[in-house]
């Protein structure tokens, strides 16, 4: 058994044990399911319907952890509701969008009224009959409306509540922590500190004046209908990162996990080190059990999306006697006054940010490349005795470029397979569906790169007007080569002759002569963050089209962050972060040329996914045994 679980276990062990049933647990019992079971369950489901907890019960019927005695962890939040709940769900998407995830987008918009503490199951309707009591007790002084200031700094922004409406929560908090304390046999701590609604926060602080600008645009004072809810989450699981499924995976073999699209799968960050590439082992939500299951199914959820919402409590407040127009709230930020139009939205900033944006830049990933799929020897299974090339599978190219010297360096520098052709005009077409203006593409010299780019600019229909410029410093980490030497690339004059659409009048920003051989991981930064600014310098910044940057799966981060303004990832995080870019994988950059910066959206075209498809023999289990 693990420390933390022998932990756990010492926690709620020597507990005294409840006695109080309900008639769910009572039905529950009738149906033949043990009490410590079925409390489990009620408990997992937030003790709603008998059809909740029986689901829960059948779905879990093989999960290892059915008879281990961890609790769940419950904290009390004070949520708004009707338009301010609104204007904050519209902030939470438009921040995302423009300046990426930050920690605030992990948690629904919420006042922090008691952190999270452990409850034992069968005691759990004690807090439900606290929050009731409490609530009717605060009813009448609860305030109609909560006062709250905006505060930034370089790591957050969010509103603070007012004194005086604080110490109204505070004392609400209290009062439910000493009864629940009290009555439920638990440790219940209330937040006495600043209380306050988290806007953003662990944010990059060149993205701040950003948020701060779509936080004004938020009315504090908008209508509001308060609920204290109380929430749990299994707390086995709260440094995991949170999958959603996007697709149903059925196992392939027996210790690879079933799951259904939608699930939410526990993921440890910290024991995928030695999992096959595009593979993660996680735990499921909704069944308990543990297994391998390929990470391209699944998509990053939010922390409190595998959370459970048990009981609320709405504080219905007089209605107001007018409604405000010119005489609207002054919104503080930091001791400066400014006063937000209820007119004027978050949409109307972005439409007016938008209209300054003028290039992009598109950085992607090649396409599956032949040795990915049959392995480092895939050459030595497609040529003849006499050195010829033939397609020993569907999924080899028909042909392979012609080149002056010996095929045999296709080995170090593979092409795509006929899957990953069809990946890359695919990309390409939707490209095009969105109108996406490409104006000048860059590849690495690795022909699988320049292989990407051809497709991809047919699927643009662009192949007859926009050419390829092959940049040497574009190629990956050297470091990862495994001959241990730069391949030996074909020449633009090749390239030319097999018909590539190839710039030849183009001169590399880094001459194929300087790439080292298993380069250090700070020469590799610096080569990449030196060829990105050649590039956007080279590329007239009048125009308003995109420039198509087809790398390797390093590219992504190599060249994004120091084109945003952040730090190179240290080497370690890097490889992690590398080896869960599939084929294809892109990220998008827009200029803000009146802010003189880059910043990071959601690339404009769907990712793509699909699963393997391994080789068949019609003999084996068909005509033979």
């Amino acid at each position: 058994m693990a420390v933390a679980e022998t932990q756990l276990y010492a926690k709620v062990s020597n507990k005294h044990r409840g006695k109080t049933t309900s008639v769910l647990l009572e039905s529950l019992l009738a149906k033949g399911f043990p009490a410590h079971i079925a409390q489990k369950a009620l408990a997992a489901t937030g003790q709603k319907t008998i059809e909740d907890a029986a689901k829960w019960l059948h779905s879990h019927c093989n999960d290892p952890s059915l008879d281990d005695p961890i609790p769940q962890e419950y904290a009390l939040y004070l949520c708004p509701t009707g338009r301010l709940y609104n204007h904050l769900q519209e902030f939470w998407k438009e921040s995302k969008r423009q300046c990426g995830k930050n920690r605030a987008h992990e948690i629904f918009p919420h006042i922090t009224l008691c952190d999270f503490f452990t409850c034992e199951d069968q005691k759990v309707e004690l807090l439900y009959d606290t929050l009731k009591r409490v609530g009717d007790s605060f009813s009448q002084c609860f305030p109609p409306s909560i006062s709250l200031s905006l505060h930034s700094s370089t790591s957050y922004l969010g509103f603070f509540v007012g004194d005086s409406h604080a110490n109204i929560l505070k004392d609400f908090a209290l009062a439910f922590s000493s009864e629940a304390s009290a009555l439920a046999d638990c440790h219940v701590k209330p937040c006495l500190k600043q209380l306050h609604l988290t806007l953003a926060h662990k944010f990059y602080p060149h993205h701040q004046k950003t948020l701060e600008q779509l936080a004004k645009c938020i009315n504090p004072g908008e209508s509001c209908q308060w609920v204290a809810a109380l929430y749990s989450r299994d707390m086995r699981f709260v440094h995991y990162q949170a999958l959603r499924a996007l697709f149903q995976y059925k196992p392939q073999n027996i210790d690879e996990l079933m799951i259904n699209a939608g699930d939410f799968i526990y993921v440890d960050p910290t024991q995928q080190s030695d999992v096959s590439e595009g593979w993660v082992i996680g735990t499921s939500h909704r069944t308990g059990c543990r297994g391998f299951l390929p990470e391209n199914y699944t998509e990053r959820a939010n922390e409190s999306d595998t959370w459970v919402k048990h009981r609320e409590y709405v504080f219905v407040t007089a209605s107001r006697f007018f409604t405000q127009t010119e005489n609207e709230p002054n919104v503080k930020l930091n001791g400066e006054v400014h006063n937000p139009s209820m007119s004027r939205s978050v949409t109307n900033v972005l439409s007016l940010q938008n209209a300054t944006l003028r290039r992009g830049v598109l950085v992607m990933r090649h396409g599956e490349r032949v040795d990915q799929v049959f392995g480092k020897s895939w050459l030595q299974q497609c040529l003849t005795a006499d050195g010829k090339y033939y397609r020993a599978d569907l999924n080899f190219p028909s042909t392979l470029p012609k080149r002056k010297d010996s095929v045999k360096h296709f080995e170090y520098d593979p092409p795509l397979s006929c899957c990953g052709i069809f990946q890359s005009r695919l990309i390409g077409e939707a490209l095009l569906d969105q109108e996406v203006t490409v104006s000048y593409v860059y590849s690495s010299p690795a022909l699988r790169c320049i292989q990407t780019a051809q497709h991809v600019l047919q699927g643009l229909k662009l192949d007859h007007k926009v050419k390829i410029r092959v940049e040497p410093g574009l190629f990956e980490w050297t470091k990862w080569e495994a001959s241990r030497v730069i391949p030996n690339f074909m020449t633009v004059t090749e390239l030319a002759e097999a018909s590539y659409k190839i710039d030849t009048s183009y001169r590399g920003n880094f001459p194929l002569s300087s790439l080292v051989p298993s380069e250090s991981y700070e020469e590799y930064v610096s080569r990449s963050s030196a060829v990105i600014r050649q590039i956007i310098t080279a590329c007239p910044s009048k125009g308003k089209g995109v420039i198509l940057i087809v790398g390797h799966g390093s590219s992504l981060a190599s060249f994004t962050r120091p084109l945003i303004g952040l730090p190179a990832r240290d080497s370690s995080d890097f490889a992690q972060v590398v080896r869960k870019i599939p084929s294809l994988g892109m990220c998008f950059c827009e200029e803000l040329k009146e802010e003189n910066k880059w910043q990071m959206v959601n690339p404009p075209v769907k990712t793509l996914t699909h699963g393997a498809n391994a080789a068949f023999n019609w003999r084996n289990g068909i005509v033979e045994d």
